[in-house]
């Protein structure tokens, strides 16, 4: 179990009664009225959501992303599986940089030895490439990520 800004992440299965063991994620409450505010929620993951959750958490444990920090937080639709999002917060040097993203906004994650490369919101073959690095982030807002016919 791993500590992001300061809550507790782990991924558990369903509690007693569901007919498959689900994975759950524990995450930060969205900024709401103060009746949920410090409560922590669990959401239901697909499994290859779960995958990229294990990903990304090893990812950040690394030290090549010893500036970097990552929370989890439900999304806006609250009660929905699925429902979280990631952010990335790099704090090093002179500058500071994040990224907010959904997790089923990932299409795919490839490790590059200190280096990070998410591919987001695909379609058409074109989507968004961010490369996340000892020093920072790069976005490519039209990252082609393979061949489109014309």
């Amino acid at each position: 179990m791993r500590q992001y800004s300061g809550v507790s992440l782990r991924l558990t299965s369903a509690a007693g009664g569901t007919k498959a063991l689900v994975p759950t994620l524990r995450v930060e409450p969205r900024d709401t009225p103060g009746e949920r505010a410090q409560d922590s929620v669990e959401v239901e993951l697909a499994d290859d959501l779960a995958t990229l959750v294990d990903q990304l958490e090893e990812w950040a444990a690394t030290a090549a992303a010893e500036h970097w920090e990552l929370a989890f937080r439900q999304g806006h639709d609250f009660g929905r599986a699925d429902n979280v999002e990631a952010r990335l917060l790099f704090v090093g040097g002179d500058h500071t940089c994040s990224l907010t993203f959904r997790l089923d906004q990932i299409e795919s994650i490839q490790e590059f030895e200190h280096e990070l490369w998410l591919t987001l919101d695909v379609t058409d073959g074109i989507g968004t490439g961010v490369h996340l690095t000892p020093a920072g982030l790069d976005v490519e807002l039209h990252h082609i990520t393979g061949t489109t016919q014309l």
